[in-house]
């Protein structure tokens, strides 16, 4: 069966739980989109772009974009990042403070917010925001060959009106010496690029050179290398959907980042990446149609890094 045509039969199935979950409203400008969005892309590693539904409207990927900024920060300083973030599934909420506690501020992964201001305050070392904001948006540009992806400042700012748990998390790993810049710059860069917005055409594509072994097959250009990518992968799978990413490995079977955007990438190796969107989440703050999506999707094509 054709890609396509699959992907035409996960829509049809999905019509009656669209609007499914609730959305984000305790950032307000996530608040305002409409529920009964759905779109969904898949970029084959040759180069074919497939779509369902509302595929080609730009949303805010939020923590999908932490997957971008990992690799940006293993890139900029290797292996040393993990002296700073571990590579453990938290099994707590995704805002969670009580590990840090216990683990002496380092935060459990990349993936759960702390990490992510870690990684936030990795990329921001030597640079002035602005510059560090250029150099993540420039990034996700170039792996989505699309210079019309942004970032949005509305969502931005009403993150940073009510990120006072980030706040938390970054002033706590502050004092255990784990964020070495100034706590209002590190968290305007994480606000920032966690506002970027893409389609779901625009998402998958960037995601593509996980799904090729590190290398774009496209511009047939090297991001990073095969092993840095698996590793990437691995992180993906088991700590990309926070407190239900044993759930989503055993529902679907595939590396994925979600975003309470409503937004899951997904990556095939060697067959392909996936970029699902509804804005609808469940209890764990993962896309309730988009999960349900991506494992009608895995069940039909079969695709599954355990065989």
């Amino acid at each position: 069966m054709e890609i396509q045509d699959i992907l035409h039969d996960v829509y049809e199935e999905m019509k009656p739980h669209i609007g499914e979950g609730k959305v984000a409203d305790y950032i307000p400008a996530l608040a305002r989109v409409d529920p009964q969005k759905f779109g969904m892309a898949v970029v084959t590693v040759d180069g074919q772009v497939h779509v369902a539904g509302d595929a080609a409207e730009p949303f805010s990927i939020q923590s999908i974009s932490k997957a971008f900024t990992l690799t940006l920060a293993l890139g900029r300083v290797g292996s040393g990042l993990w002296s700073r973030v571990g590579r453990e599934p938290s099994g707590t909420a995704f805002n969670s403070i009580v590990q840090l506690e216990h683990e002496h501020g380092i935060p459990r992964n990349p993936f759960i917010n702390a990490g992510a201001i870690v990684i936030a305050d990795v990329l921001l070392a030597g640079h002035k925001p602005r510059e560090t904001l250029g150099e993540i948006l420039q990034f996700v540009r170039y792996l989505s060959g699309d210079d019309t992806v942004y970032m949005d400042d509305d969502v931005a700012k009403s993150e940073q009106a009510t990120g006072f748990r980030n706040a938390a998390l970054a002033n706590y790993m502050r004092s255990f010496g784990n964020i070495h810049n100034p706590v209002e710059m590190t968290l305007g860069v994480y606000y920032h690029q966690c506002s970027i917005a893409m389609s779901c055409v625009q998402l998958a594509r960037a995601g593509l050179f996980l799904a090729n072994g590190g290398r774009d097959p496209i511009s047939a250009q090297t991001v990073v290398g095969r092993e840095r990518a698996r590793r990437i992968n691995a992180l993906m799978l088991t700590c990309g959907h926070y407190d239900a990413s044993g759930d989503f490995a055993y529902r679907v079977g595939l590396p994925g980042k979600s975003g309470v955007g409503g937004g899951i990438l997904v990556i095939a190796p060697g067959k392909a990446s996936i970029a699902v969107w509804s804005p609808g989440l469940n209890a764990n703050g993962n896309s309730a149609a988009g999960t349900r999506a991506l494992e009608l999707f895995a069940k039909k094509t079969g695709w599954s890094v355990f065989g």
